[in-house]
């Protein structure tokens, strides 16, 4: 099966060029003209690496990287962009790009870095997952489903288990809404976002005898776990 390819290019000519290019190379590519046609369909599909413009209209690239990483941490996404001043290279590196290349540039040459980036990409092993947490004075069996206290436990359903396990991965830090709704729910739309709050309002009466454990609504973003010592 052929590799997929978001393509986010406001100019149509480099881009009906570049997508022609990369689909003779084998590729499955799909172009979108602007940052927020390019997260409305990186939301919606799975690809295996991204290819982004900086300066585009509605959403610039830089915006667009931040986004695609808050939805998925480990997708490869690179620049293609004629923003050549080393503060742009920087901000694009340090949103999570595996590389920046600068326009005009050589096919060939993007083709051969594609190759490796895929590669290393195809070849990483996750890192494994602990089968048990610890949450304030609770004990989270990942693999059973079930939140335990001395001798109380509490076993929760498989979407319950998943927004638990992302928020404590994302403690004292921001889960993006965005995220959760994508990896959980598969969509992210006003029942799915209103389903997510109900199960945050479930986690929370869970750990209600635990003053110590917080699950904070940082409104129009997302969600953060924070245990307190």
């Amino acid at each position: 099966m052929a590799q997929k390819i978001l393509l986010v290019e406001d100019d149509p000519c480099f881009g009906s060029v570049l997508k022609s290019y990369l689909e003779l190379s084998d590729y499955d590519v799909v172009l979108c003209v602007n940052g927020n046609e390019g997260l409305e369909v990186f939301r919606k599909g799975k690809f295996d690496i991204c290819l982004l413009d900086v300066m585009m209209p509605e959403m610039d690239g830089f915006t667009l990287g931040k986004k695609i990483r808050e939805i998925n941490s480990t997708v490869p996404f690179v620049y293609i962009t004629a923003k050549n001043m080393k503060e742009d290279m920087k901000q694009g590196y340090e949103i999570g790009a595996d590389d920046y290349i600068v326009k005009p540039f050589d096919s060939e040459v993007l083709i051969l870095k594609m190759k490796a980036i895929l590669s290393r990409s195809k070849h990483e092993e996750p890192e494994p997952q602990p089968k048990f947490i610890t949450i304030g004075d609770y004990v989270f069996n990942t693999e059973l489903r079930i939140i335990s206290k001395n001798d109380e436990q509490i076993k929760l359903t498989p979407k319950e288990a998943k927004l638990l396990e992302l928020l404590y991965h994302h403690k004292d830090g921001l889960l993006p809404r965005d995220k959760a709704l994508t990896e959980i729910w598969g969509t992210n739309d006003y029942f799915t976002a209103r389903s997510m709050d109900v199960y945050v309002t479930k986690l929370r009466k869970y750990f209600k005898e635990d003053d110590k454990i917080k699950i904070e609504n940082v409104h129009g973003s997302g969600f953060r776990l924070v245990i307190e010592e």
